[in-house]
């Protein structure tokens, strides 16, 4: 058939328009450009096939969600003040549904005050409303974070003794997994964690946990979009005699090498993370940035309670924190005697936390001269995150920062970053 020229001069195409005898005449190049584009379409959906395909094949590829903002769930931290002169950890958690805690405080007597603070149905749903902590961390042996795991002996409590592995039901109990200690607190803690283990909790030392090894797992998770890590330490396998192995220029650890057994976590909502490092010192957290691929954090546990051996430069360059809680007696000369300075929390721990933040908090205020002195500095802090990931900071005695406080004016130099 031959083909009519249109008015514009192009050549045409009769197509037949299916319910009709009549015949409509599309130009040549409309009809050519439809199937290009018809074309371009379906190699497109294949080649999107293939792709996702391979991304998604057992090659070891993953892919997973995009965290949303404003989509996970909440998670609280509670720095317990313990009501003594002691410096000491114990830390509640309140992450989802699951309730925490980390370490237990410096006395036997810490076991009640926390119990009495967990249990307190007055602030919400921020309190362990069925008697079971979820998870249970030990990151080490000393008297300082274990002594109210014992408690007290007591008749007429669970197991015969106050201690917060008797109180409460434990579903996960994870601990350091050395210890050169042969204390007699560290003996009751053996008994207290047999308790929990009989009474039906799983027990897994921090190393099997990061091997994801007899059960035990590396990230648990917490909630929607909430995690908690725990992270490698050198010491978790090594003693402070290899720390050579670490680092060649390494000898010995420093102050304490129970210290360096710490456990250590990092917790993680949507796409902010928290770290806590027990008492870990120098070397340890040294391992830390080696081994582990550390994010910049909301929050930091200040090492060893503030002390000049821990917070160091190396970690804190990577972690940048925004806010550094300190669990200690401020002041207090009970575990370095020689000069003001050197009491938790340090002058050489604070110059090295200034630069990244002046939102410092500690618990408890001490005294240099009076080691039976305390009352509360900050006291209990509180810090939480809602599901939209936005902050709140309250403490129960004031929530005046470090920088600000007479103690701080007193006792210690400012900063340049702090000026």
């Amino acid at each position: 058939m031959a083909k009519k020229k249109n008015k514009s001069g192009g050549n045409t195409v009769k197509v037949k328009v299916p319910g009709s005898r009549k015949k409509v005449k599309m130009p040549v190049w409309l009809f050519l450009v439809i199937i290009l584009v018809a074309a371009v379409a379906v190699g497109g959906y294949f080649a999107y096939s293939y792709f996702s395909k391979k991304n998604n094949s057992s090659s070891g590829s993953v892919t997973t969600s995009q965290y949303v903002e404003g989509d996970s769930a909440p998670i609280t931290f509670n720095f317990i003040e313990q009501g003594n002169s002691h410096s000491g950890d114990v830390t509640y958690i309140k992450a989802g549904d699951n309730d925490i805690l980390i370490d237990s405080g410096s006395a036997k007597d810490v076991a009640k005050t926390a119990a009495t603070y967990m249990d307190d149905s007055k602030r919400q749903d921020d309190y362990v409303k069925d008697g079971k902590l979820e998870y249970v961390i030990a990151t080490h042996a000393h008297e300082d974070h274990i002594a109210g795991f014992v408690g007290s002996t007591d008749a007429t409590a669970t197991g015969g003794r106050t201690g917060l592995l008797y109180h409460y039901t434990v579903g996960t109990l994870i601990d350091f997994p050395q210890t050169d200690s042969t204390t007699v607190i560290y003996s009751d803690y053996q008994t207290a964690r047999t308790y929990a283990i009989n009474a039906g909790a799983k027990h897994y030392t921090a190393l099997q946990c990061w091997n994801n090894a007899d059960g035990a797992s590396k990230t648990y998770t917490l909630g929607k979009n909430l995690t908690m890590t725990i992270l490698y330490n050198f010491y978790y396998d090594h003693t402070p005699a290899e720390s050579s192995t670490l680092d060649r220029t390494f000898t010995k650890s420093g102050f304490s090498k129970e210290n360096d057994y710490s456990v250590c976590v990092l917790f993680t909502q949507g796409n902010k993370n928290f770290l806590f490092t027990g008492d870990a010192e120098s070397y340890a957290e040294y391992s830390l940035v080696k081994y582990n691929t550390l994010p910049e954090v909301e929050l930091f546990k200040a090492g060893h309670h503030g002390s000049p051996t821990a917070s160091t430069q190396k970690l804190l360059e990577v972690i940048k924190p925004k806010m550094v809680c300190i669990c200690a007696c401020a002041g207090n000369a009970e575990y370095d005697q020689t000069t003001d300075a050197t009491t938790f929390p340090g002058q050489e721990a604070i110059d090295r936390i200034a630069p990244y933040t002046d939102r410092v908090y500690v618990t408890t205020l001490g005294s240099y001269t009076d080691k039976s002195a305390h009352e509360p500095f900050n006291g209990n802090i509180i810090v939480g995150y809602d599901t939209s990931g936005v902050e709140t900071v309250e403490c129960s005695n004031n929530d005046t920062k470090l920088k600000d406080s007479a103690w701080f004016k007193a006792h210690r130099t400012t900063p340049a970053a702090w000026a």
